[in-house]
Order: structure tokens, then sequence, then C-alpha cells
């Protein structure tokens, strides 16, 4: 009760000693208002997007099954329906598996005609996910099987998106390419995985999934592995079994599975792979916020012994009238914890609008932060983070003892600084300073890589070209009906004032990026391969004629296709210049002849007949935006009629030919979809866009921590100065000049700065070798980056001296020496 009663009074107390001193307590509490708040609101984020528990059905026995073949740069290889056969008939520890396959379907039926992104999933699909519906029914194994009807489930996001929450599509039928289905039920708000979808369909929707191809073949991959584990079976004891299942597969069928690729498979619970992509931005985010956090603390706790040392005098009074070491601290503690209590509270307040900021960019990398919503995590991490900054600043000071006062003179203003009050400023702004360093040199790092990345030569005019999706639409039409149909709406465009030319092709370059994986086998005239070697692999695109020309692309070597590269006439391809060089070294490629020996082919309906070489082109990587050499073959579009994808090459506002050419379509086939229109620079800038914003954060956080590092240098200088005003006075006196004075000065804060960027090399090394060890992405920045962050820093340190140095040099020599 005393004890209650008696900190009461220190609270009250603590309210009247920071009212003499409004300053310094609201530089106190905005500073830690600035690090609790993005502390707090970081994470929010994390624990939203890293820790909430999935709605899966417990998700803890939920695991994601991948096979990879690194060898030849395929992280994710899927799986073929024999593959999955075989893992569901021979593993025990996993009691179900679910099956999913990522599929662009042409949506007709159900308001706009629209391309959509549907999976299609067999019967045990759900039940293995543990995922349930808010309206209708999700699929079971009443919907497998070649004569099942066709349905579909809409995901939660598209309802409400693009149907309002509408009921009443429940029931109704769509067109999904060539077959129909019945939309039958409405899945609840759940993560996306493996792929963002608007719809997940039965098989009987997928003529290509019921093909004899697609049942026999193992090398025909297309699907990802979902499975729950067998009561008493663990993770570990699963990826054992998976393991001894597959390395049997391999030697069974050692002509699908070649050496050289490397393949493997591996378990994972779905929870941590959902998370995967997100958990490195994310961790890191966490670190740097902890930074700022370090920082403001430092900052904090400089003002604060600072501040102690003016009130030497006060305290020693208290202890020589018979106050103990505890009451001392009881009041100091009172004064940290209004000031750590007020700067959570604003830091909190400002921490709901960053979470929505966060969450926008988050969502980047994880869908899971669509969702993201404040919680009281908010305020619970605040609190931790006050008391904890409270009880540092409380017991930071080193306190005057009832023996120490009686030899102070209670009487004279001058201030004394001990040595060991001294070097706790010092090491605190040491402490700012290091980690500055490490969130400027990680900011550079960033930087310096999108700098290179927007500099990248992309080898097309992306400035000028307008690419649009109008998907290939098989229902009711002859193969000749198909390449009529973009034959003549290439013409049309082309008589749009504005347009120079217009072509059909396979891909958007970035934006569908990854669609045919690591490519395709394929060999040439005079290549012979080396003893266990593969096949080179190359990507295959379809293009009409005046595609290099329409996106800017030189042909180096031989013509163009033309109208009489048609499905009957002589199998044809232009190459690029890459694969040109490594197949035909000095010697010219043009009628040559390549052929497609990938296994696979047979399964896409791709002839594996020697085609001719009538041209070659200068590489085009559509994949990356740092582009580097490609192997890529290009077949006329009559003879192979993929993609879909529609480049204009124009003058002018490129987005006002959005409406015309949609009309155009839409006159020619009133249920083609038409969409995604945005030039080739705007997807290029949205590729780039987790760059800029990674970039812009860890910037916005190494800005924010060094100007607070510059306050902190700023101020234990000018504290120095105060302390040290007689000794300047002294030294003007004996006739030092007040330009050595003001060197003096200005030395001083350069070799905390040193020593601050010293400690934050090795600070930043030791960091990235214990983080590095888990978080495998991490590496660590360039020389120019470190060396750029370390001049930055120590010219900053300068000039944040400067107004102290400055001071020093000005010391009235009278009222200095007249101050003791």
């Amino acid at each position: 009760m005393f004890l209650e009663t008696d900190f009461f009074h220190d609270l009250k107390f603590a309210v009247r000693s920071l009212a003499r001193a409004k300053g310094l307590a609201l530089t106190v509490v905005l500073t830690l208002a600035l690090g609790i708040g993005a502390n707090a609101a970081i994470f929010s984020v994390v624990r939203g997007v890293l820790l909430r528990p999935l709605v899966n059905r417990d998700e803890d026995r939920l695991i994601y099954i991948r096979q990879s073949a690194r060898g030849i740069g395929a992280e994710n290889a899927a799986f073929s329906v024999p593959e999955i056969k075989d893992l569901r008939g021979s593993v025990k520890s996993i009691n179900a598996f679910g099956d999913f396959s990522t599929m662009g379907f042409s949506m007709v039926g159900l308001g706009e005609p629209r391309e959509v992104r549907a999976g299609v999933v067999g019967g045990s699909y759900f039940a293995v996910m543990g995922l349930h519906p808010v309206l209708g029914r999700l699929l079971d194994a009443g919907d497998d099987g070649p004569k099942a009807a066709g349905a579909a489930v809409l995901t939660y996001r598209f309802w409400t998106t693009a149907f309002k929450s509408d009921p009443s599509v429940i029931g109704k039928t769509v067109r999904l390419d060539t077959r129909s289905a019945t939309i039958v039920g409405v899945l609840e708000p759940s993560v996306p995985y493996p792929a963002e979808t608007e719809i997940m369909a039965n098989v009987v929707t997928s003529p290509h999934h019921l093909s004899a191809t697609m049942v026999t073949g193992r090398v025909h991959r297309m699907t990802e592995l979902f499975g729950r584990l067998a009561p008493g079976a663990t993770l570990a004891s699963a990826r054992a079994e998976l393991r001894t299942v597959y390395g049997a597969m391999v030697k069974e069928h050692p002509e699908a599975y070649a050496p050289q690729a490397d393949f493997r498979i591996e378990a994972t619970l779905l929870r941590d792979q959902v998370t995967s992509r997100a958990r490195t931005v994310l961790l890191v985010l966490l670190a740097a916020s902890g930074l700022v956090f370090i920082i403001a603390c430092s900052n904090v706790a400089n003002l604060v012994l600072s501040r102690t040392v003016r009130r030497e005098g006060e305290l020693a009074i208290r202890a020589a009238l018979g106050a103990t070491s505890g009451a001392l601290r009881r009041t100091l503690l009172a004064e940290s914890l209004l000031l750590c209590g007020a700067g959570a509270a604003l830091g909190v307040l400002s921490a709901w609008p960053i979470v929505a900021v966060l969450a926008r960019y988050a969502a980047r990398f994880s869908v899971r932060a669509l969702d993201l919503k404040v919680d009281s995590s908010l305020l619970w991490v605040g609190t931790a983070l006050a008391v904890f900054a409270a009880v540092l600043l409380a017991y930071i000071p080193r306190l005057p003892s009832a023996d120490t006062s009686k030899g102070l003179s209670l009487s004279n203003g001058s201030l004394r600084i001990a040595g060991g009050t001294s070097r706790r400023l010092r090491a605190f702004t040491v402490t700012q300073i290091a980690a500055s360093f490490i969130l400027l040199a990680g900011a550079g790092a960033l930087l310096k890589t999108l700098v290179a990345l927007e500099a990248a030569q992309t080898g097309l005019d992306t400035q000028h070209v307008l690419a649009i999706n109008v998907p290939v639409i098989e229902y009711g039409r002859t193969h000749d009906q198909i390449v009529g149909f973009y034959q003549e709406t290439m013409r049309r465009i082309k008589e749009l004032p504005g347009v120079d030319s217009v072509a059909i092709g396979t891909v958007v370059p970035w934006r569908d990026s990854a669609s045919f994986g690591p490519g395709f086998e394929f060999s040439a005239d005079g290549h012979v391969r080396g003893p266990g070697e593969s096949d080179p692999r190359a990507q295959l695109r379809a293009i009409s004629p005046s595609y290099f020309a329409a996106l800017g692309v030189p042909l180096i070597a031989g013509r163009d296709f033309n109208d009489a590269d048609r499905q009957d006439s002589e199998p044809v391809v232009i190459v690029s210049e890459s694969l040109a060089q490594r197949m035909f070294p000095n010697q010219d490629a043009v009628n040559r002849h390549m052929l497609w020996t990938d296994p696979v082919m047979k399964f896409i309906d791709v002839s594996a007949a020697p085609r001719r070489i009538v041209g070659v082109a200068a590489d085009v990587d559509d994949e990356h935006v740092e582009p580097g050499p490609v192997l890529t073959v290009y077949h006329p579009f009559q003879q192979q009629t993929w993609g879909g994808r529609l480049f204009v090459h124009a003058r002018g506002n490129l987005y006002a030919l959005v409406t015309p050419i949609t009309r155009i379509i839409r006159d020619m086939s009133a249920d083609q979809p038409v969409e995604r229109a945005a030039t080739l620079e705007d997807v290029r800038a949205e590729v780039l866009a987790p760059d800029r914003l990674n970039t812009l954060v860890f910037g916005g956080f190494a800005v924010v921590a060094l100007l607070i590092a510059l306050v902190g240098v700023a101020g234990v200088l000018a504290f120095s100065v105060s302390a040290r005003t007689r000794e300047f006075g002294i030294r003007i006196a004996l006739g030092a000049q007040p330009e050595k004075i003001l060197g003096g000065v200005l030395m001083e804060g350069l070799v905390i700065a040193v020593i601050g960027v010293a400690a934050g090399v090795l600070l930043g090394f030791v960091l990235l070798r214990v983080i590095g060890s888990s978080v495998q992405e991490l590496k660590a920045p360039g020389m120019l980056p470190l060396a750029a962050s370390a001049v930055v820093i120590l010219v900053a340190a300068v000039v944040a001296s400067a107004v102290p140095a400055a001071r020093a040099s000005r010391v009235d020599t009278v009222r200095a020496l007249r101050a003791d």
C-alpha cells in the first residue's frame, strides 16, 4: 500500500518535473513513437502473414509435396498423373492426396466474357485441403470421372469483387473454353495456393486432362500435389517414405528422370510453403524496424542521461536528505514510464495507418496480406516495447549517493561530466551510427539492384507497344477460322489512326513469365550429344508475321514469316541469335534445320519433324526483367495456334486505342474476352514494383534512422561543448585559435562516426552470418553500397557537428572564466 502511494507520488512529481522540460519531453515522446510505432505496425503484418493460422482444418497435418529438377532450372517441376498414381498407391504415411492443375479458360455466360485462371482439381482436393463453402457446395468424389457433369466453384475474392457477392450465381451454367460447367458453390476465404485463381473446376471441364497422353504420360508434368498426414505420421516420416518410394520410381522409369536434371522430391507444411516467398522480406523488414527501435532508444537514452547529469545537484540534495537509491530510481522510472507510455500511445495511433500501407506492400509477396486486419497485437506489442524502454531508461543513469553529495558544491552552476557518463553518451551515439550504417548499406544495395534493373536494355520498344490479352477460343471454330479471326482482327486494327503494325504472340513479356517452365529439348543439324548429356532446351513461341517489327526487334538474318507459312506448307521456324550461335557457331543458320526432341511435345500436339530455319532474330528475353542470352524458337502462328496475345505498335496515347480495339474485336465475336491492356513499359514497371517498394521502404527506414543518429551526434557534442565551456574559454585566453577549437570538435564528431561505421561493418557481417544461416536469400552488400553509406554517414556527421563546433569556437572568454 505504501509502495503504491509512493509510486503515485513519484508519478505526480514526474509530471511536474517533465513540465519544466517540455522540449526534451516532446523530443523523447516523438522519437519513441517513431520506434514503437514502426515495430508495432511491422509485427502486426508479420503476425498476420507468417504467424496467423490458416483456415484449413488441422493445418498442422496438411503438407505440400514438390518435385524439382534443379539441373534444368525447374524449382517446381510439378507431377504427372502416373507419378501421382504411384505415390498414392505406395505411400502410407499420407492417407489422402489432393491434386491441382493451373489452367487458363475463356469463361462465357456469367457477365462479360473474361479470361479466368482456374484450378482443375480432383474430387478429393477440398477434403484434403480442409476447406468449406460459404455458399452451395464444393467438389467431391461424385464430380470425378469422364462422365461427370461439369462443375465449378468460385473463389471468395472473385465472387465478392466480380459478382458483388450475388448468391444467384449458384446454379448458373458457364462455358469454359469448349466445355460447360455449372457453378455449384463459393469457397470460403482462404489462401489461394499454388495459384491465385478465380474458379476451381472438375477434371471433366478440361479435355486436355481427359486425353490419353495426360493420363499415361509420365513426363507430362503439370499437376501440383497436396497431402494429409496419416494418424501417427510426422512430416519427417512422410518425407523419408516419399523419398524411398520416389527412388524406386526413378529406378523403374529411368527414361523419365534424366540424371542431369537432378530430380528430387520434397514435402513441407503447407503453411510454411505459402509464406515462403514473404518470409525473407518480412523478417528483414522486422529486423530493420528493430534497428530503428535500437536507434530511437539509444537517442532517448542520451537525452535522459544528459538530463540526469544536469540534475545531479537536485538528485544529490535528495540523497543528502536521506533519499535511498531505490527512491531515486523509482523517480526516474516514473518519468520514463510517462515518456514511454506517451510515446507508445502516439506510436500505436500512428501504426494504425502504417499497417494499411505495409499490408499493400506485403501483398506483393503474399496474398494473405490482402485480408490483414489490425488486432490487439498492435496494442500489446506497443505496451511491451514501452515497458522495455522505460526500464532501460530508468536504469541507465548513475545515481549519486549520500556520500558522493558531501563533496558536491550545490551552489555553483557549472556542469561536470564524469568519465563513465561521457563514455556511455558516446557508446549510445556509436550504437545509433552503427545501426544506421547497416540500414543505409542495405538500402544502398537495394537501390543499386533497382538502378541496374531499370537501366537494363530489354531489346524491345516498350514505350510504343500496347499488349492485350485476346485468348484463343476454339469453341465452334476450325483451325482456319481461328487463324482467319486473328488475321482479320489485325487487319482492322492496323487501319486505326496512329497504328504502325499489329501482331499476335504467345506471351506478354515479363507478365506471362515461366508459362512454359524451363523450355523444351531440341536438336539441330550436326548436333551430337556427348555421353550422358541431354539435348539443350529452348523456349517455344508462336507468332504472326510482323511480330518482330511490332516489338522493335531486329531480324539479323533471313526473312520474317508471311501468309504463305500455313499449316499445310513446309514447317519453318525463326530462331534467336544465341540459339543460332550455339548450334551453328561461325556458320549461317538460315536454311539449316532444327527439331524438337522433348518427349513432352507429343502431349501438347507439337510435331517432332525437322523444321527449316528461315530467319534469325535478336534475343528477346521475355521472362527476366534483367535480360540475358536466350534460346528461343519461333513457330508461325498459322502452323501453331497458341497464345492469343495482341501487340499493337502505335504513336500517341496508346491507351486511347483500347476502346476502338475492343469494339473491333467484339463486333467480330461477341464472346471474345479482351483484357489486361497495358503498354510494355507499364508491364515492366509492374513487375519491378516489388523491387521499387523494397528500396522505398528500406530507404525510408535508413533515412529516418540516419536523421535520429545525426541528432544524437549533434546532441552529444552540444552537451560536451556545454560541459567544456570553461576549458574552451581558458584555451582561447591562452592564445588558441578559434579555428583550431572548431576543428577539434568537428574531429570529435568525425571520430565518433568512424567508430560507429566500423562497428556497423562488424555488426552487419555478424548479423549476416547469423541470419543468413536460416535465410538463404540474404547476401552481403557490395563494396559500392558499403563505401557510399560510409561516406554519407561521415559527411552527415561532420555537418551535424558543425553547430556545436561553431558554438565552441565562439565561446566568450570572460563569461567562461566567471562560470566557475
